[in-house]
Formats: structure tokens, C-alpha cells, sequence
């Protein structure tokens, strides 16, 4: 596949999407950034946005396998992963795969499940692979998690660990739509409806042509300065606690050029780090002395801070 091709591919990937997620294109084109840079996504929102509905709308526009997880406060690690059991007839111990096992898995309401299952998803999210009873089994490929997670304000929720929020490549909201999108909601066919309706615009095979194009995706010297001195600034903030390591300095590295791929260019430019740092830093770092209920805002707001004083390149 050349670039020309995957780009076409791509922008018929997010116009699908658009009839479904109305007026978010930004969302749309990280949420595709985070899918072709072998990411994860988190989206935090309130109820009825439509975080889910994304998440759906993503695997029907793939022709890839597709199973959502609804976590709540009893489910077990062997309800995502799957658990070995003996079968009679063979006389032998067999493995069966939970609905992680999928090209594409949403991770509903993850915050609702408590800590021991949350930590389930870390070896699946990190290795793409599971290991049960001392057997490792690889995940298909591509493998994408999308998880929903309602803020910490919510009742009945457990704030994910800062080493799984980790691997998530972006954290963001969706955010209510402006009046007139709303409208158009309103007066349009149920969304479950046009869901249903949707063809697949790729195939698994394109989406990993796709990845390893974005690979090859330019990014000048001067433009790797920029996300380093970001990362810097992060570490030597006066209101952080923890900065961003170097796993998250590479995952920007490795979406930005996944970002350019899907805006049609085969060379990165310094808005899209500009794009890419709130989404992809600030639910790395740790804001030092803030509440739960106000860290994912001042840690976006410190972001913000940092871009506005470093120097862009030209």
C-alpha cells in the first residue's frame, strides 16, 4: 500500500465515523492517530456523549472481530482473559479465551471494576499477549482497547493506577456538541440505528499496512527538540509531582507520526505536537497537591502552561 492509497483509506475510515459521532472530527482523527500508532484510547466523560457509541462506530468500520466488556465492581480478571479448564473427551487441561481476544476490545466503564481486574488489562495492553497458568497466548493483531470512564466524581468508581493509565496512548474527552450538532442528533436516526447500517471501510490488513506506513512518517530534528523539551519542562514544573517518563515521550513520538499519516502528510509538523501533548501528557504526569476530582483539569492546564513557553519551531 503507498501513501496515496492509505490516505484515501483513511479519509474514508473518519468520513464513516463522522455520521455517527456528530461534529467531533478532532476526536475522529486522534481516535484513528491512537489506532494506527498500536495505541490505546481512554475517554472520560459523563454518561451519554457518546463514548461507546465511538467505540462501536470504530470496529464496524473494520472488518475485524469485535467484543465490548461491561466492567463492574464483580467482575474477575478470568471474565476478561478467559480460564483453563479440563475438557472430559480429551482428557486434557484447555484454554478458553475470554473477550479479550479481539481485534478491537471496549473496555466499558473501566473504573467501575476494582483494582485486580483493572490490572488484568496490563500485559494484554503492554505485550499484546496473556499468560494464564504459565502459558503465554498472543493477541490477534491489530489489537486495540478502547476503554469509557466516568469521572472520579462518579459514585462507585476506582481510579485507575498511574502505571495502567500509562499505557493508554491518549486520554480525552469527547465533550458535549455545539447547538446546532445537537440538532441534528435530535432530528436524525437513532444512532444505534446508523451503526447498524455501517459497511467496513478497512480490513485488518490495512490497518497493519497502515501502521507500519506510519513508521515511516518524517520527523525532523528539530521538531524531536521540541518533544523533548517538553518532557523536560514536564519533569522540572514546580507544580508537578511526576513527569512524563520516556515511554511517554516515545508515545508521542510514535503517535505524531501516526497524526500526520491521517492529515495526509508523510512528514510531521510542529502543530501536531502542539495537537498531541494535552491528549497524550496530561494524564501522565501528577500534579503536586491536587485533589482526584481536579487532577485530570490542572494537569491539562500545566500542559497548556508548557506549551505556551517553550519556543515552536519553525
Amino acid at each position: 500500500m503507498n501513501n496515496q492509497i492509505a490516505y484515501e483509506k483513511i479519509r474514508s475510515l473518519t468520513q464513516t465515523l463522522g455520521t455517527v459521532i456528530r461534529g467531533k472530527s478532532k476526536i475522529i482523527e486522534l481516535a484513528v492517530a491512537v489506532l494506527l500508532s498500536k495505541g490505546h484510547l481512554l475517554i472520560e466523560d459523563v454518561p451519554g456523549v457518546g463514548k461507546t457509541t465511538l467505540a462501536h462506530g470504530l470496529a464496524r468500520s473494520i472488518s475485524c472481530t469485535f467484543q465490548r466488556i461491561q466492567f463492574t465492581s464483580d467482575l474477575l480478571p478470568s471474565d476478561c482473559i478467559g480460564v483453563t479448564v479440563y475438557n472430559d473427551r480429551e482428557h486434557a487441561f484447555e484454554f478458553r479465551r475470554g473477550p479479550l481476544f479481539a481485534n478491537v476490545v471496549l473496555a466499558d466503564e473501566i473504573n467501575r471494576a476494582t483494582p485486580r481486574t483493572q490490572s488484568a488489562l496490563l500485559e494484554a495492553m503492554n505485550d499484546r499477549q496473556v499468560s494464564v497458568d504459565g502459558v503465554t497466548h498472543p493477541l490477534p493483531e491489530p489489537f486495540m482497547l478502547l476503554a469509557t470512564q466516568n469521572p472520579a466524581e462518579f459514585s462507585g468508581t476506582f481510579p485507575l493506577p498511574e502505571s495502567q493509565l500509562d499505557r493508554f496512548t491518549m486520554c480525552m474527552r469527547i465533550g458535549y456538541p455545539d447547538l446546532a450538532d445537537e440538532r441534528l442528533i435530535l432530528t436524525s436516526i437513532e444512532s444505534a440505528s446508523v451503526i447498524k447500517t455501517l459497511s467496513p471501510v478497512l480490513t485488518t490488513t490495512d490497518v497493519t499496512e497502515m501502521q507500519r506506513l506510519a513508521l515511516d512518517v518524517r520527523v525532523d530534528e528539530d521538531i524531536v527538540n521540541y518533544i523533548l523539551a517538553i518532557t523536560e519542562a514536564t519533569r522540572n514544573h514546580r507544580g508537578v509531582k511526576l513527569g512524563i517518563s520516556p515511554r511517554g515521550a516515545m508515545t508521542l513520538y510514535k503517535t505524531l507520526q501516526a497524526i500526520s499519516l491521517v492529515k495526509g502528510r508523510d512528514y510531521a509538523i510542529p502543530d501536531d505536537v502542539k495537537l498531541l501533548a494535552t491528549p497524550v501528557f496530561a494524564h501522565r504526569i501528577i500534579p503536586a497537591g491536587a485533589i482526584e476530582e481536579e487532577s485530570s483539569e490542572e494537569s491539562s492546564a500545566i500542559i497548556e502552561e508548557i506549551l505556551s513557553t517553550i519556543k515552536v519551531p519553525i
